[in-house]
């Protein structure tokens, strides 16, 4: 068996999720092409005397079964759903990605329908439950990624296996810093938007619940957010890629998203509800080890240098006020590279073209 997986393994069981006797976790599998690490995992569990389950969820007949959907098979997910929640005290998510176009042509309305119903559990997940999710590598990851699919796997399983608690403590004087801050300002290219922090909660992410991860995220207040923002990574979404994102805000509320393709099908995203027009989360990538997009928002969402402006619901321990069934993580790197950019707080210039300029945060940067 190979080491990196053990590792990792281990990694999710005692760190992320820090299970305990007796307690039921549901892992939730993508594919049988390579059930390696799911073997370590399960032996994990059984280590610590936990109680593990495994469903089996490729995306393709996931979407099959979302055609012709009616209210009774809604009904249905949403007690599976409930029950879930109800069983189970951990949730491991190993995804595997096989096409990022998978579910272009499934009627949007439905899948919106589907995730207001399963929103209530899906909540009680997240912010009541222990959870993690992570991509296992796969074959359209390495291709994505321009790599071999050795190099890629090697790649991803030293990215997921990062000191995090080395992470956590490079991480604490940003933190401070920011719950001092009220206005925060991003320009760059077509970009110059300006939105406040002030009061809300800041949440360092060190292998809790993402892996990888390394970013440091707070919800804007709702209705503070004004200006254009621009994002020069490929934002994945629902069976489409939308290139060059710009949102413009007022008052907190996207008044305008253009794209270079699918505009249309863009906006009836933010239709959904009331909540996707607003901004759920505001985020700094701090992973060292990624650099470069690879079409994995996994991934793409802690490059260093990077920040995501995320529109959708906002999480419950940094909670703005906006609910939504959508969360649409869309990243802008600032690093020179990439076309620069610079963050102030409070008028203060806090990072140039992805750089922390301060002396007590430049541990942070990708080069130390």
């Amino acid at each position: 068996m190979d080491y990196s997986l053990e590792k990792l393994a281990k990694k999710i069981i005692n760190y992320s999720l820090n299970l305990q006797s007796n307690e039921r976790v549901l892992i939730s599998y993508s594919t049988l092409a390579d059930i390696d690490l799911l073997k370590c995992l399960i032996k994990e569990i059984l280590l610590v005397k936990s109680i593990p389950y495994v469903a089996f969820n490729h995306p393709t007949i996931s979407y099959l079964l979302v055609e012709g959907t009616t209210d009774e098979r809604i009904k249905l997910l949403k007690d599976l759903a409930d029950q879930d929640v109800y069983n189970y005290d951990a949730f491991i998510n190993v995804r595997y990605n096989y096409n990022d176009y998978e579910g272009k042509d499934v009627d949007k309305n439905i899948l919106a329908k589907i995730g207001s119903k399963l929103k209530e559990s899906h909540d009680i997940r997240i912010n009541q439950k222990k959870w993690v999710l992570l991509n296992y590598p796969s074959l359209i990851d390495s291709f994505k990624a321009k790599m071999s699919t050795s190099d890629y796997r090697n790649f991803a399983l030293e990215v997921m296996n990062v000191d995090y608690n080395e992470m956590n403590k490079k991480i604490e004087p940003l933190k401070r810093l920011m719950e001092q801050t009220d206005k925060v300002r991003i320009t760059g290219k077509n970009t110059d938007i300006t939105f406040s922090i002030k009061g809300m909660p800041i949440i360092p992410c060190v292998g809790d619940k993402n892996i990888p991860d390394g970013e440091i995220y707070v919800a804007p207040i709702k209705d503070s957010v004004n200006g254009i923002i621009t994002y020069n990574t490929p934002s994945p979404y629902q069976g489409n890629i939308y290139n060059n994102v710009s949102l413009t805000f007022k008052d907190g509320q996207i008044v305008t998203a253009t794209a270079d393709n699918d505009v249309g099908d863009l906006n009836k995203i933010f239709n959904i509800d009331e909540g996707s027009r607003y901004i759920g989360e505001f985020s700094l990538g701090l992973n060292p080890k990624i650099l470069h997009p690879i079409g994995d928002i996994l991934y793409d969402e802690k490059i260093i240098g990077s920040l995501h402006f995320t529109p959708g619901a906002a999480y419950k321990d940094s909670y703005n006020g906006n609910d939504s069934s959508i969360h649409w993580d869309m990243v802008l790197i600032q690093r020179e590279e990439y076309g620069g950019g610079d963050i102030y707080f409070d008028d203060l210039l806090i990072r140039h073209n992805g750089m922390f300029v301060l002396e007590e945060l430049k541990e942070l940067n990708y080069n130390n």
